[in-house]
């Protein structure tokens, strides 16, 4: 197999092998982190608790780039229909140079600073602190992600697989300023909907995976219960300071930790410490479909994956554009 031309920089990825075909049915085999049964919040039939708590560790990737790595290590490899979530922290001249995706959605969420982006195509823009690029990959994009000004800049980047049906469709932005991110705010508790609803506020990002992408804020002592189809699967990642989180007898949990939590139709979190808690709520519809991953290419069978290679090798197939293209950063 021919080496690849361009750097797979955002972010290196080594292949991974398939979930099993039921997500659902994984997690309920698996232990629940909980104290007891008899100190559920009654704001839900069925609450969702800490089923597997991970620490996001730090590691080098891109070029320059620390990130760490909430989903797509080897202590959680995947969340059907999430592949990865990495909270990155870069600064110039490091940064994710050219390099490919094909067959699912990166959604980059600045939270310091800004990502300065180019692609084959000619889109270019930035992405500063508080706006979200939903990036439709589809059929094939190569692009570069690199630092927007001095200093470091910070945020986070989600990938979400797209269905069988999707994989090829064309590439396509959603590009969300700050401005136009809904926020709603409630009893000590502010929320930024970035795809989903909370609080009776909807996003207006489309997701083609149907997905809940949510920032939260909770002041000391504040508490919350959110709403979340009871089928899809969902995750937490702490930003910052600590939270209670699924049960109110629970063990605090600190930032850069990532939750995976049981099926159930909602959550309810809690902050007892002295100091402001962030998190972010992500939350998909299963696709239960087969998974097969090398690199920055994400199809359902081997022959997909090599025929992708084969693609981007020779610029055909959605690649065409890269022949003679290198970004300008």
């Amino acid at each position: 197999m021919r080496a690849i031309r361009h750097s797979f920089s955002l972010f290196n990825w080594r292949p991974f092998p398939p979930p099993p075909p039921s997500t659902a049915s994984a997690l309920s085999s698996l232990p629940i982190i909980m104290s007891s049964q008899s100190d559920q919040s009654s704001a839900f039939e069925t609450p969702r608790l800490v089923l597997k708590k991970v620490l996001a560790k730090s590691q080098h990737e891109g070029d320059g780039a620390v990130v760490r790595r909430a989903l797509g290590r080897s202590e959680l490899k995947s969340l059907d229909p999430f592949l990865m979530m990495d909270h990155f922290s870069v600064s110039p001249p490091g940064g994710f140079p050219d390099h490919p995706h094909r067959g699912f959605e990166t959604v980059t969420y600045m939270l310091q600073g800004a990502i300065t982006h180019q692609d084959f195509a000619g889109h270019t823009g930035t992405i500063r602190t508080g706006d979200v690029q939903w990036m439709t990959a589809g059929r094939g994009i190569i692009h570069s992600e690199m630092p927007g000004g001095e200093g470091t800049h910070k945020g986070l980047q989600l990938w979400i697989n797209l269905s069988s049906k999707d994989k090829m469709i064309e590439p396509n932005y959603q590009e969300l300023p700050k401005e136009d991110i809904p926020v709603a705010e409630q009893d000590g508790v502010e929320v930024r909907v970035i795809a989903g609803e909370a609080m009776g506020v909807h996003s207006p990002v489309y997701t083609r995976t149907p997905t809940m992408f949510l920032d939260f804020s909770l002041s000391p002592g504040a508490e919350w219960h959110q709403n979340i189809p009871e089928s899809w699967n969902a995750f937490v990642y702490v930003i910052e300071g600590e939270g209670v989180f699924g049960s109110v007898s629970s063990s605090p949990v600190a930032a850069h930790y990532v939750l995976v939590l049981t099926l159930g139709d909602g959550l309810s979190v809690w902050n007892r410490s002295s100091k402001p808690l962030r998190f972010v709520l992500i939350a998909g519809q299963p696709l239960n479909e087969p998974v097969v991953q090398y690199g920055p290419f994400v199809m359902n069978t081997q022959s997909e994956i090599e025929k992708t290679i084969e693609d981007y090798q020779y610029c055909k197939n959605g690649f065409e554009m890269g022949r003679y293209w290198r970004s300008q950063q």
